[in-house]
């Protein structure tokens, strides 16, 4: 057995062999049922930086002891696990020191038993990487290197360097390691570019010859495609129309060159102290507006990476005789309030001086701003101020050139207004209004109205303007519209005449439709089957008016305060179970916007009677020598006959009553009896009936106690009362009486 250090020296191949040749494979105590096996078997090839995992085996034993090592007891350099009959020794990441031939042993009881295996270590991560000296440039030697990065064991290593399908260099790498590293190995070769090589291929494949090593991947390449270059040559330039311009003209200039790839295009100008001073990157120069000192050398280069190629033309730009022209024109007209910019510009001036002035040398009332060739007088917002003639002055050099222009002002801002005095109703006369605003001048103002196709009225202005202002003008005039004019369209036109003044609009006009109103009229009620019922019936009041537009109806009742209850806007008013509380009057109005027509009825709901009280006061049992009053009333009906009756087997006597109430002063035994009390009216009649009890008094003597003195004078104060009591109700009765609660329940 050889120690690490003689290994290291030995030929790669030779170790391998000695070492696989050299395990030892020792078994002590040895059966038939104890086992052992180790994965991977014999050998495992790894590459530097990944994971291997050796596992060690038994059979025929329950808990069986592992230990490892390496054949040349060196660090293990990997963590052993134990699970079991079991045990796993893992390296992460393998690395030269996991190099080794490891051995494992398993004991169980007094058996023991070994077997090793071979760790295989290499490296060979990346494709190669091409470099090149330079770009390729035709026909000039350039030197490719191929670099191979990280490479163990290096002496297994073999680069071939191909252009297309011809190999250019070989190399293998069979010199000695002294140490055990990752090498990066190289491979250069020169060669001269030319035409045939546009499109070819640089191929650097590298191999790793290991033998009886089994990994992936043995061979790695990379590939280049050629691009070959060609200097810039043969720049030529073309100009259009002319190298002799005159100040202002344009002049284009086109630049071509050859070269492979086609060289970009620069554009530059040549200063007096020499240097270059670059104007564009573009194969067309335009130059606009040229300037005297716009004449110069103007130089075009082709460049590409590999070179660049010029050429020259000289420009000569002659002076030009310079005019100035005003804008918008020799005359601008302006609203009032508007924005106005006059503008002076110069052509054939590099560096034009500008003056501006009214011709009263009157305040500019503007603001100036010059740029270059151009000078601008704004006036914002334009008012009376401005009314007047400008002049621009320009002076180029020793040559000085002026120009004019007049400002006109008028104001006609908004359309007529017209307006009407009141609602148009028919036959009654209306004043119409139409109102310019803000006009001026006003003394060129002419006003038309029309109604449809018809001339009514027009006007003109024509007086003296003491001062310049912006004066608002109207026309009036009245007329009585009727129905015939509903649709017709009044229009109000107005225009303004100012000479021969260009501008928009000259005229302006407004319209307003026309619709004649007729106040509500013929009124009429309609009432179904009568407007005298018996409580229960249905009865429909169905009202109509006429009127333009169609009068809207509101019915309403008046209450007996005056006023007016509403109930509908129905042109019918359905009440489906009259009752009495419904009569009184009711009121139908037709209603627009022109005005109010008005119609009544009454309603009169006759109600048989009810409600019958007959009483006696102060009881139905009175002692002889009392004073009774016996009471009939009948509430909520009007219109009723109350009669009071005394009972007899020979005939009923009719009794003296007033307002339903008789009174019998001290009463004697023979008052005792039936009383009777007859409600009627011409719906129908009821019937009310009491008893009087009369006691006789003892001895027949006159009885009078304090008691009897209290009730004398009560019934003294009380009669009276009942009596008036009686009498407003019925009062009440014969008038009828209304519910407001009970009206709200109506269906109309």
């Amino acid at each position: 057995m050889f120690s690490s250090q003689q290994q290291l020296k030995m030929p790669r191949k030779m170790v391998v062999i000695f070492g696989v040749s050299n395990v030892l494979w020792m078994v002590f105590a040895v059966s038939q049922a104890f086992k052992m096996e180790i994965f991977p078997e014999h050998r495992v090839v790894a590459q530097i930086g990944d994971v291997i995992s050796l596992t060690c085996s038994t059979t025929g034993c329950e808990s069986p002891s592992f230990s490892w090592r390496t054949q040349i007891d060196s660090p293990l350099n990997g963590k052993v696990r134990n699970e079991g009959t079991k045990s796993t020794l893992t390296m992460d990441p393998v690395s030269f020191n996991n190099e080794h031939a490891y051995v494992c042993t398993a004991t169980c009881a007094s058996k023991k038993l070994e077997k090793g295996i071979q760790v295989e270590i290499y490296s060979f991560p990346k494709d190669p990487e091409i470099h090149l000296s330079g770009p390729l440039e035709l026909k000039k030697p350039v030197t490719v290197t191929c670099l191979v990065p990280d490479v163990y064991p290096f002496d297994r290593l073999e680069i071939n360097l191909l252009k297309g399908n011809d190999l250019l260099k070989s190399r293998e790498f069979l010199e000695p390691m002294d140490r055990k590293s990752l090498e990066t190995k190289s491979l250069e070769a020169t060669f001269i570019p030319d035409k045939e090589d546009i499109g070819k291929a640089l191929v650097c494949r590298a191999k790793l010859n290991i033998e009886e090593i089994d990994f992936e991947p043995k061979e790695r390449e990379t590939t280049k495609k050629l691009q070959v270059y060609i200097s810039p040559k043969n720049t030529v330039i073309f100009v259009n129309p002319y190298t002799r311009l005159q100040e202002g003209g344009s002049v284009t200039m086109t630049c071509s060159s050859e070269g492979l790839p086609a060289p970009q295009i620069f554009w530059s100008k040549k200063l007096d102290n020499g240097n270059l001073q670059l104007l564009s990157g573009n194969a067309t120069l335009t130059l606009i507006a040229m300037r005297i000192e716009d004449s110069g050398i103007y130089v075009c280069e082709g460049v590409n990476q590999v070179g660049k190629d010029g050429t020259e033309v000289e420009l000569i730009v002659e002076e030009k005789p310079f005019t100035v022209e005003i804008s918008p024109g020799p005359q601008v007209i302006a609203q009032i309030g508007d924005s106005v910019v006059l503008t002076c510009g110069v052509t054939g001036c590099e560096s034009p001086s500008f003056s501006w002035r009214t011709q009263i040398d009157s305040p500019l009332s503007g603001q100036v701003k010059t740029e270059g060739t151009k000078s601008t007088l704004t006036l914002s917002p334009v008012s009376f101020e401005n009314e007047h003639s400008y002049l621009c002055t320009v002076t180029c050099g020793r040559k000085k050139l002026e120009k004019r222009i007049s400002v006109d002002l008028y104001s006609f801002p908004r359309d007529p207004e017209i307006e009407m005095s009141g609602l148009l109703v028919s036959g009654n006369p209306v004043t119409v209004s139409c109102e310019v605003p803000n006009v001026y001048p006003s003394d060129g103002l002419e006003i038309e109205l029309f109604k449809g196709e018809s001339l009514i009225e027009s006007k003109t202005f024509l007086e003296d303007m003491d001062k310049k202002s912006l004066e608002t003008k109207s026309l009036e005039m009245t007329f009585i519209p009727t129905t015939e004019d509903t649709g017709k369209v009044l229009v109000c036109l107005a225009q303004l005449h100012i000479g021969e003044m260009e501008f928009e609009p000259k005229q302006r006009q407004s319209t307003q439709a026309l619709y004649v109103n007729v106040a509500p009229r013929d009124t009429a009620v309609l009432v179904s089957p009568s407007s005298i019922l018996e409580e229960g019936s249905a009865v429909n009041m169905t009202c109509s008016s006429n009127g333009l537009p169609a009068p809207k109806i509101l019915w309403s009742r008046q209450l007996n305060n005056g006023h007016l209850q509403p109930l509908s806007e129905n042109s019918t008013l359905t009440l489906t179970s009259t009752k009495m509380e419904d009569s009184g009057i009711y009121v139908c109005e037709g209603i627009n916007q022109a005005g109010i027509s008005r119609k009544e009825v009454e309603l009169i709901i006759q109600v048989a009677p009810k409600d019958i009280q007959l009483i006696a006061f102060p009881s139905e049992s009175v002692k002889e020598g009392d004073t009774v009053i016996i009471s009939c009333t009948c509430g909520n009906v009007p219109k009723t006959w109350i009669i009071l009756k005394k009972k007899a087997e020979t005939g009923d006597t009719v009794l003296k009553s007033r307002d339903g109430a008789y009174t019998i002063h001290k009463v004697q035994l023979e008052d005792a009896g039936v009383y009777e009390c007859e409600s009627k009216n011409e719906v129908g009649l009821q019937l009310r009936s009491l008893t009087l009890d009369v006691k006789g008094r003892e001895n027949n003597k006159d009885y009078f106690s304090p008691e009897l003195l209290v009730l004398y004078c009560a019934s003294s104060l009380i009669i009276p009362a009942i009596g008036m009591i009686i009498y407003f109700a019925r009062r009440a009765n014969m008038k009828g009486s209304y519910s407001l609660v009970e009206a709200q329940k109506s269906k109309v």
